[in-house]
């Protein structure tokens, strides 16, 4: 994000740009268990290599609903398919 969009309401970015102050917030609060549907909705290439590496390094537990199967592969310790 640029410098400029931090000054801006939330309601005034893109969705790539609220999708990506979701997943910072929810990250930078510690919890047990994080929760998230599609991720990766929106998101940037560069944002979702981020994304994953650090889930990678800090290795969370999470939950989540995607249809990215690369990203899923590369996360995913255990899939459950419906």
């Amino acid at each position: 994000m640029e410098k400029d969009d931090f000054e801006k309401q939330l309601q005034n970015l893109s969705e790539g740009q609220k999708k990506k102050v979701l997943i910072a917030k929810s990250i930078s609060q510690n919890a047990n268990l994080y929760i998230w549907d599609e991720p990766l909705n929106y998101i940037d290439i560069i944002t979702r290599i981020q994304i994953e590496e650090a889930i990678l390094k800090n290795q969370p537990t999470i939950i989540f609903v995607e249809h990215d199967k690369s990203f899923i592969r590369k996360i995913a310790t255990k899939i459950i398919e419906m």
